[in-house]
């Protein structure tokens, strides 16, 4: 028997007294709580969410959709990255003024391969604004999880107001819980028991979130 088959065993056995008429969990449990805290202007919200953002250590970046391209590939220029990891389904014009290599996101991508690579360009699912989190949830344009988390360097493309919310409770609405969903709050860090900062552990050692709209 498989550890699988023991959890799931397990499950099924608490389960057995259930009454298959008794409500459902979703209704079941009061969610009273609060969906956002405090009212904001669409403006205010995103100006929120760049607040946060800058406080976990993100470098936030602001622009009309006309001059992402110039902003991206002056980013990558001023990082002298020489290669960039390339979700399958980016828009290739996003990456138009940079001349640092392109590499495509692949299965077959190992550890070694991706630290060498300077950065990587995704978009997003979603953006946070009271908690300054970003979320992938592996589409197209952001790749396979892997091309964000061992690259040292990461931009991140949020479409303001579209993929901007207010709190965690409106996010879970519009998020699909089957898909691989990563949570970005600022670059990866953690502290040692003497509270010393280290960045770059867990993930890219620099995060810069360009928040582009008309």
């Amino acid at each position: 028997m498989s550890s699988r088959e023991r959890v799931l065993g397990r499950v099924r056995r608490a389960l057995a007294d259930v009454p298959k008429d008794d409500t459902p969990y979703e209704q079941a449990v009061v969610r009273e709580y609060l969906r956002e805290h405090g009212e904001r202007s669409v403006a205010e919200t995103v100006d929120l969410l760049a607040e946060n953002l800058a406080d976990y250590r993100a470098v936030v970046h602001r622009c009309p959709q006309g001059e992402l391209t110039a902003v991206i590939g002056r980013l990558l220029a001023e990082r002298g990255a020489r290669t960039v990891v390339v979700p399958p389904g980016l828009d290739v014009g996003w990456l138009a003024a940079t001349d640092a290599e392109q590499v495509p996101d692949a299965g077959s991508d190992t550890p070694d391969g991706l630290d060498r690579v300077d950065s990587v360009v995704t978009a997003c699912a979603l953006a946070i604004a009271e908690t300054g989190t970003i979320v992938l949830d592996g589409s197209p344009d952001q790749g396979r999880r892997r091309i964000t988390l061992v690259p040292d360097h990461h931009i991140c493309v949020v479409r303001v107001p579209d993929q901007v919310v207010s709190s965690v409770p409106q996010a879970l609405e519009r998020l699909d819980p089957a898909r691989p969903l990563t949570w970005i709050s600022g670059p990866s860090a953690t502290s040692d028991i003497e509270l010393d900062r280290v960045e770059g552990v867990h993930g890219p050692r620099t995060l810069e979130v360009v928040l582009v709209g008309e």
